[in-house]
């Protein structure tokens, strides 16, 4: 029987986002130089000498801090944090200490709340703030549990709760009035998804509804959706005329894609398995990260044995044998 436990569309429950259980030893607070506080750059300072904005979208599980370390080796200007319940974080020392892990090389990072009330999202901001260049509020989450708990793609019949996420509304004068409102209490840049929430992965984003937000902008507009490849970038910013391309997908699949590889390289696997060994990452998502970036290169009989590996020792040894790689390099 084979064992795949590959996520469907990236589906998630709440209990992916209410924290660890284990708080990571230590705690970043109390490592030397695990978190950099004080004055940090402002990621929109980055638009100075660029063409646009590269970033890392949030992901549920998969953004953290060995993944966002291992994509800005790769050109990401910009990493975001999973999306994180910022009414958990604020009241959790444990979600303080797992949700957002950082460091020194973490630079730039925004994190991401899911909030249903403005006062959790202000406390959990509070909180977060000294360690991140930027803090975000997801209203784009289309998952059923998270529009039932009103935070998401459910702020989208709020707009006056809408803050820095945009996703496109089926009616778009709606997206464009959202899109005023944020921009009336002083958010810096506005993310917009080019997919409303009732519409399958599988279907083209509307590049037309991202270029007329763009267009309606006064602050910087950013593109989500279908980023695959650069070549999917440029032609995203070229037709949109946005400042900056969210990947999340498509760096799951390609952690190296803004770099302009067209498949994930080999040694792009093997930074991903030293950065995963050495910050403690969880056998499973070590094992998924790995299975996103290795299934184009596998056979049917290859993907059936690499799912049923369960221990990141196991995964090691496969590496080695199947891929050639040396692990025990200096």
């Amino acid at each position: 029987m084979e064992a795949d436990t590959r996520l469907d569309d990236l589906d998630y429950t709440r209990s992916d986002v209410d924290g660890d259980a284990t708080p990571f030893d230590g705690g970043a607070e109390q490592e030397d130089g695990m978190w950099k506080e004080g004055p940090r750059l402002n990621p929109l300072e980055l638009l100075k000498d660029r063409k646009y904005l590269r970033i890392c979208a949030p992901m549920v599980r998969y953004s953290k801090l060995p993944f966002r370390e291992l994509v800005r080796g790769y050109d990401v200007d910009v990493a975001f944090t999973p999306m994180i319940l910022s009414d958990v974080f604020k009241h959790s020392i444990i979600s303080r200490k797992t949700e957002f892990r950082s460091n020194a090389r973490d630079d730039p990072v925004v994190v991401q709340f899911a909030a249903s009330s403005a006062t959790d999202l202000a406390d959990a901001a509070e909180l977060a703030a000294p360690y991140a260049n930027g803090v975000d509020l997801n209203c784009g989450c289309p998952q059923k549990w998270a529009i039932h708990e009103k935070i998401g793609s459910y702020l989208m019949e709020q707009p006056e709760l809408v803050r820095d996420m945009i996703r496109v509304h089926p009616d778009l004068n709606k997206t464009v009035e959202y899109v005023r409102r944020a921009q009336s209490v002083g958010v810096d840049w506005i993310t917009v998804h080019g997919r409303t929430r009732k519409m399958k992965s599988s279907e083209p984003v509307n590049l037309e509804a991202i270029k007329l937000v763009k267009e309606h902008g006064t602050v910087p507009i950013f593109a989500n959706g279908d980023i695959f490849s650069l070549a999917d970038a440029e032609r995203t910013v070229e037709y949109t005329g946005v400042d900056g391309v969210m990947s999340a997908r498509g760096l799951l699949e390609n952690p190296a894609l803004f770099s302009g590889y067209d498949s994930t390289p080999l040694e792009c696997v093997k930074k991903y398995v030293k950065l995963g060994v050495g910050y403690g990452s969880s056998s499973f998502i070590f094992h998924h990260h790995l299975m996103f970036m290795l299934e184009s290169s596998m056979s049917r009989a290859e993907k059936k044995h690499f799912n049923c590996l369960t221990s990141i020792p196991a995964i090691v040894d496969y590496l080695e044998n199947h891929y050639g790689l040396d692990f025990r390099e200096n």
